[in-house]
């Protein structure tokens, strides 16, 4: 699992000491997600296993949200980081996808937490929205065409009055719509393949996946 962000060359002892408690603890935390889902996390718990008391662990993590804030944040964070560096080696549409697929593969727990059944009563800061606007833009970016495309559908037009998905970001609508397609099309395969809907028919997902995206 990803790990605070900042290096260790910058910090005192003091500062190294909480961030290797805070990492130990978000490794509990992705093993009781594992067990028993998000729903069930527990400081108190966590806190028994290391051996900590409650109010001890509360120095480190002030409650459950914030905890699952920082579990969100390194998720985003090392999707966004993948998804930035295969666009900077040049991937296409195809590869793209599959190499998101295969950051989601290699951790489940972590992609579904980021985009599977929303926490109840949980609220992510603004600053996980602008991690998660990093994977847009490269999406925007690989499904780009020319700034003054016009569109060429009824959603393309519905896309051009809403600008919702894509908020402030530079796209045209039809570069809009392309984007969202990948992005529906990659989560659709995705989520049935990790929960193991696909598993049954005998094929491989991923080339399932490359031929969905290959249409766009």
């Amino acid at each position: 699992m990803a790990t605070e962000s900042v290096t260790d060359a910058g910090r005192n002892p003091r500062e190294r000491y909480r961030a290797q408690v805070r990492d130990e603890v978000k490794r509990h935390a992705w093993e009781q997600i594992a067990t028993a889902g998000v729903t069930a996390l527990s400081l108190n718990a966590i806190a028994k296993e290391m051996g900590m008391s409650g109010p001890a662990l509360y120095r480190y993590f002030a409650g459950r949200d914030e905890l699952i804030t920082a579990l969100i944040r390194d998720a985003y964070r090392s999707l966004a980081d993948t998804v930035r560096a295969a666009h900077q080696a040049g991937t296409t549409v195809v590869g793209l996808a599959a190499v998101i697929r295969e950051w989601a593969l290699s951790d489940p727990h972590r992609y579904l937490l980021i985009y599977g059944t929303p926490v109840p009563g949980y609220h992510a800061p603004d600053d996980i929205t602008a991690i998660s606007d990093e994977i847009l833009v490269v999406l925007l970016e690989v499904c780009g065409g020319s700034p003054d495309e016009q569109p060429r559908s009824p959603f393309d037009v519905v896309l051009g009055l809403n600008g919702g998905w894509a908020g402030a970001l530079p796209a045209s609508p039809p570069t809009v719509h392309r984007a969202l397609s990948f992005w529906t099309r990659l989560q659709g395969v995705l989520s049935l393949e990790l929960a193991g809907h696909l598993t049954p028919m005998g094929f491989d997902p991923g080339l399932l996946l490359a031929e969905e995206v290959a249409d766009l």
